[in-house]
């Protein structure tokens, strides 16, 4: 019975949701890295997401250039100012990245995080 169950659960599942169990689990293989929607706001913390998203915002003399990651559990925007671009920053890059999560109307965000490109 249980093997009928996870292959009628898997038919069901939407490839959403199959990528974000991926991510999810790779993830929680970074050394100490911690969960997105756990991540504790105003202390510097470690994340470890996909690129879900790119865009250069433009500002007043200085750009910056804005990448949303997900983890499976949640998203965080990290942003660098006065970037239009990281080389080898791509949608579906696996990244860490570690700063100070500042929580926002318009959702958690990382300003000028250090980061890393992980595989």
């Amino acid at each position: 019975m249980g093997l009928f169950r996870r292959w009628s659960r898997r038919l069901s599942e939407t490839d959403e949701e199959r990528l974000a169990a991926q991510v999810r689990d790779w993830a929680q293989t970074v050394p100490d890295a911690v969960r997105i929607d756990e991540s504790p706001v105003r202390q510097r913390v470690k994340v470890a997401g996909v690129v879900n998203r790119l865009s250069v915002v433009p500002g007043q003399g200085v750009d910056s250039l804005e990448a949303v990651l997900t983890d499976g559990t949640g998203e965080v925007t990290a942003v660098w100012t006065g970037r239009r671009a990281i080389p080898g920053l791509y949608l579906g890059t696996r990244l860490v990245i570690e700063g100070v999560v500042l929580q926002k109307a318009n959702g958690r965000r990382m300003v000028n995080p250090g980061f890393e490109f992980s595989s």
